[in-house]
Parts: structure tokens; C-alpha cells; sequence
């Protein structure tokens, strides 16, 4: 079920639905996309203008689901976004955006350096999700609102016809009105058929410890990095690490995703040590932690969403391509409206599933 799979169920029961949910594993495991406990929350859309209504959407509902919950999901810190000078994907202008030379940068961020040519863009609203946490979190709201959620559950088809929809699971077959199948790295094999194309990735995530220990890490901003070699760092909430991650070019493609090699290899820090000497350096070069996850990425690099020719009665929630976790709460709700009633007011259009089609 995972992250989107969560907030669906969570959006769908809080509008008084019969909801159903079915995991492979169980809400907050790290078995897919939702691995590697943190991920970044900002309002900077360097994906796109057309995600700023969804992030303020999401922006909400994450607060909504803090207070449903009594539990903190974010640390909003900010995030450092960082790129060429004259690079057209960084944000220009903002009320909560700050642009940042260099050197202002170095003094304000202690361990972060830019090159002479970069330049920065402080998103004041950002920070991180800690994500096992919000997944879930979500996944028990559900439940209290009437939810039911069978885990270790694997489906295994899904039969979509014109008055409902079959769902296999290794325990029988059940027929609902709709499903929302958002089954990350596993929806091609659940669709064979369509010849989806998503690509998974196997994506690794490092921590590394501040040396010497960086005063207040915990407080320092997320960072994205879109110049070459592309990387992302998040602060751990304790501020005695940073998890590091590569940008999808440098990920192995995974051909089943049953079979993710966990294993990590020592020439696959190599990267990673670049990335550290060049640009974090007050980081030692050798991880207390390393994990290896799975993202799925649509040809375009955006999700898909809503439903399908010729697969009836099924909301897609698929291909997020590594920025999906910060708007699921929003891809929930659309969700919600796309199984209820065919359609929703959210503008995820641009998003639409059935466009890998026509490629």
C-alpha cells in the first residue's frame, strides 16, 4: 500500500467510504519507495509550476493529519535548493524564497559549499517528512475512521470489469465497486497487460556523520543539488548524521522487484565520497548506515494518476519518480475524488495516467 496507497485510504475513510486496503508488508516498512526514514517537503517546485497548488494542498492536509494524529510528521528547517547560476529549473522569486550566493551560503549553512558558479534558493517552508511515521500515521487514521487494512497481504491480479473489481490476494478473491492500486514498484506486474512504462530503480541511501560534530545539524536545511553529479541530503533528526542519495541517472535499474540486491558494494561509495569532498565536506567520507530502496519513474519523470483505457473502475497511483512522498497527502485526496465520483477539482490533469499511453 505505501505512501500514496496510505494517504488514499486515509482521505477516502475520513469522507465516510467503505475502505479496504491491502499491503504486501505493513504500513512504514522499507521495502519500497518509502525507505530510508526521512524525506524533503518544500514548496519549491523545480519539477514544475504546475505542483505549487498540489504542495499548498498537501501542505494542509499534512498539518491536518499532525493534529488527527498527535504526532509530528515534519521538521520544517527549510531546504537549500542549488544550481547553476543561470539554471532555468531553480525558482526565481518567492515570498518564502530566499536567494543565496556562495559565500552566504558557507556562512550561514556550516558543512554545505557551493561552487563559485552556483547559486542557491532557501525555501523558508520546507524541511523533512519522516516518512515510516507518516505512512503510518495515515494508515491508523484510517482505521479509527472505519478502515479495514489486511497486512501481509500480497495481491496478486487485479480484475477490473464493468461492474467492479476483483482483488487476489493469496488469501481469495473479493470483489469492490473501485479500487486505487497504488502499488509502487509492483504495478507492472499487476498489469502486465498494459506494458506500463515505469522503470524501477534500486536507489541507496548513506548516513554520514558530521566531523567534528556541526552545532544544531539537526536545524540545517534539506539540500537538493540539480547541477552535475545531482544529490540530495537531509539532516537526521538528531542531528548527528545526513543521509545522502543520487539523483535517478545513477541508479540501477531493477528487473524484478521481488529480487532488490540489498547488498551495497564498497565501489558504490564512490560516488557518494565525490559528492562529500566536493560539497558537504564537513562530513566524514565513511557511512555509519546504508540502505538500498526501490523508486518507479514514468518516462517524463511525473506521476501518473486516474484511470485507464480499458481497465475500469481503477484509479492509478504510480510512477511518483522520486518526488511524490511531499504531495501524497494531496494525490490521497485526488484519489478519494477520482474512485467516489469520477472526477476532482485538484488540478493533477497535467498528471493524468492514461498519457504514457500515447507516447
Amino acid at each position: 500500500m505505501g505512501t500514496v496507497g496510505s494517504q488514499a485510504m486515509w482521505r477516502l475513510a475520513a469522507r465516510g467510504a467503505e475502505v479496504v486496503g491491502f499491503d504486501r508488508f505493513a504500513p512504514g516498512h522499507d521495502r519500497s519507495g518509502a525507505g530510508g526514514d526521512t524525506r524533503i517537503f518544500r514548496f519549491a517546485a523545480s519539477e514544475g509550476a504546475e505542483y505549487v497548488p498540489l504542495l499548498r494542498h498537501a501542505d494542509a492536509l499534512w498539518r491536518q493529519l499532525e493534529r488527527e494524529s498527535g504526532r509530528q510528521l515534519r521538521d520544517l528547517t527549510g531546504c537549500l535548493l542549488v544550481g547553476q547560476a543561470e539554471d532555468p529549473t531553480l525558482p526565481q522569486s518567492g515570498a518564502d524564497l530566499e536567494e543565496l550566493s556562495a559565500g552566504k551560503v558557507a556562512a550561514r549553512f556550516p558543512g554545505y559549499r557551493l561552487a563559485p558558479d552556483e547559486r542557491a534558493v532557501f525555501d523558508r517552508g520546507g524541511g523533512c517528512i519522516h516518512a515510516p511515521l507518516a505512512v503510518v500515521a495515515a494508515a491508523l487514521r484510517a482505521e479509527q475512521l472505519g478502515a479495514r487494512l489486511h497486512r501481509y497481504t500480497t495481491v496478486t491480479e487485479v480484475r477490473a470489469c464493468d461492474d467492479g473489481v476483483d482483488i487476489v490476494t493469496d488469501g481469495g478473491v473479493q470483489r469492490f465497486d473501485r479500487a486505487v492500486v497504488a502499488a509502487g514498484a509492483w504495478v507492472g506486474q499487476l498489469f502486465p497487460e498494459l506494458g506500463l512504462p515505469v522503470d524501477v530503480r534500486r536507489n541507496l541511501s548513506f548516513w554520514h556523520p558530521w566531523q567534528p560534530p556541526v552545532r544544531d545539524a539537526a536545524a540545517l536545511p534539506a539540500l537538493i543539488r540539480a547541477s552535475s553529479p545531482g544529490f540530495y541530503g537531509v539532516p537526521s533528526p538528531d542531528g548527528l548524521t545526513m543521509k545522502l542519495g543520487l539523483t535517478a541517472e545513477l541508479h540501477r535499474s531493477v528487473d524484478d522487484p521481488n529480487r532488490l540486491d540489498r547488498a551495497v558494494a564498497p565501489e558504490e561509495l564512490d560516488d557518494f565520497r565525490r559528492v562529500i569532498r566536493a560539497h558537504l565536506p564537513g562530513l566524514h567520507e565513511e557511512p555509519t548506515r546504508l540502505g538500498a530502496y526501490m523508486e518507479a519513474y514514468s518516462a517524463d519523470r511525473h506521476p501518473l494518476v486516474g484511470s485507464m483505457s480499458g481497465v475500469p473502475n481503477v484509479v492509478f497511483l504510480a510512477a511518483f519518480s522520486g518526488h511524490g512522498f511531499k504531495i501524497s497527502p494531496a494525490i490521497g485526496d485526488a484519489a478519494a475524488d477520482l474512485a467516489l465520483t469520477d472526477g476532482t477539482a485538484l488540478p493533477v490533469a497535467f498528471l493524468a495516467a492514461d498519457r504514457s499511453m500515447a507516447c
